[in-house]
């Protein structure tokens, strides 16, 4: 009997939209070290239809923006202006996360820095516009210390 859910699929899986899939796939294997699992190309070779992409543990999907080919609005985060989403990722060492993936083409959007919550943190936005946060524990709090800490920021 097949399986309704593939083994490894279980959960959500981000599913990034992006104009040149092929180079973002080239792109997050060297600022993320992500392991490319499966690529799907368009009959033509130019477009990627789907691939499958690993960081640690965790999935994401990927694919090119067919929007222009369906005579459908595009939906890239370039297009759009930006993203909704941020794709997050705890690491053991923050900064170096964020210098690996600068490294490696990303513009950094918000330099690390140790956050009111207990986390180093800080984030990229990577060349096709997707934002990536890393961080790094660096202090267990409880929701009290948590909430005094953020009002102090925030003032």
């Amino acid at each position: 009997m097949t399986n309704p859910i593939p083994e490894g699929c279980e959960g959500v899986i981000p599913h990034l939209v992006v104009q040149g899939a092929a180079d973002a796939i080239d792109f997050y294997k060297k600022a993320f070290g992500a392991e490319e699992l499966c690529r799907m190309t368009s009959p033509d070779g130019a477009m990627v239809m789907h691939a499958e992409m690993q960081v640690g543990g965790a999935k994401f999907y990927l694919c090119d923006d067919f929007g222009e080919c369906m005579n459908m609005k595009a939906r890239h985060p370039k297009a759009l202006g930006g993203s909704t989403v941020t794709m997050h990722q705890y690491v053991r060492d923050c900064d170096a996360a964020i210098a690996k993936a600068e490294k490696a083409g990303a513009t950094v959007s918000m330099p690390a820095m140790d956050a009111f919550w207990g986390d180093r943190y800080g984030k990229v936005t990577d060349p096709f516009g997707h934002e990536w946060a890393f961080a790094t524990h660096i202090k267990d709090m409880t929701p009290e210390e948590m909430e005094k800490a953020a009002a102090a920021m925030f003032g």
